[in-house]
């Protein structure tokens, strides 16, 4: 093809991308390349050359094989937020972990990679080894960004609340789940001092009733890793008593990413496997 003909299709693949833009598709799929395509006299056997074309001159970037956004040096174009990329990498899924702790104000430190939970297997590039029961980890980088998903079972995918973020909505584990997830995994926070740091700046904020009911849907080792936690952070004795009364058999360490010695707490059958003393 002649310079003149790829000048032609590129500036039609550009109308492309406006009329995608101008339908609020600023992450769109190849079926939506298609549809748009048809209306801007683009033949159907070319979307594929057009959408490479595109994508080395920098208007639209390729997120996984299928699916595109509109890149930010588009006329008109602002930024695509990170939340919105991952919410299209994988559904359903949701922000979660440290990314969530950092969006509901709750740290001040800044997350290197943007966390999302979901149920779905993700097909991207590097797989890492089960890092706690019932879960398995996978990450992609995107322009610069580091993609950290979260595999759970479906019967674990709760506690999430759709949020305004720049101009969508995305789906965002509320506070009391964030929370409950620094119990599980507290590596995809910074580590459990910061868990610790959040639980006793924000105890008053929380919904305690709302927690509880979280932990008991999950495993008995996180209603005592909550209790215990609880009563540090001053939690009344008689709102304690539901996650005291939860059966449990033998000692489950406190940080599950931690070496299983340390005092062992009878109250909450809790290993405090801690190095140093975090906690009063």
């Amino acid at each position: 093809m002649n310079a003149r003909n790829n000048q032609k299709h590129t500036r039609i693949g550009i109308e492309m991308v406006r009329k995608l833009y101008e339908e609020g598709k600023r992450i769109f799929t190849i079926a939506d390349v298609r549809k748009a395509a048809s209306s801007c006299g683009m033949a159907d056997n070319y979307v594929v050359e057009a959408l490479y074309h595109l994508s080395n001159n920098g208007w639209i970037a390729r997120l996984k094989r299928g699916l595109y956004v509109i890149s930010s040096s588009f006329p008109g174009m602002t930024p695509v937020h990170e939340f919105e990329i991952a919410m299209a990498l994988v559904q359903p899924s949701a922000i979660s972990h440290w990314s969530a702790l950092h969006f509901h104000g709750m740290t001040e430190q800044i997350p290197q990679r943007v966390y999302v939970t979901t149920t779905q297997a993700v097909p991207i590039s590097r797989a890492v080894k089960m890092r706690n029961k019932g879960q398995r980890s996978f990450s992609r980088e995107i322009n610069g960004i580091i993609y950290e998903f979260i595999k759970i079972k479906p019967e674990r995918f709760f506690g999430i609340k759709d949020f305004w973020v720049g101009e969508v909505k995305v789906a965002i584990t509320d506070p009391e789940r964030t929370l409950i997830d620094g119990l599980i995994s507290p590596k995809y926070f910074g580590g459990w001092a910061e868990i610790f740091s959040v639980f006793e700046s924000h105890i008053s904020s929380l919904d305690l009733a709302k927690m509880i009911s979280y932990s008991l849907q999950l495993d008995a080792v996180i209603t005592k890793r909550l209790g215990w936690i609880m009563e540090k952070a001053g939690v009344e004795d008689s709102i304690l008593q539901k996650l005291e009364a939860v059966p449990i058999k033998g000692y489950r360490v406190l940080d599950s990413s931690g070496p299983r010695k340390g005092t062992c707490n009878k109250r909450w059958m809790i290993q405090e496997n801690l190095p140093g003393r975090i906690f009063r």
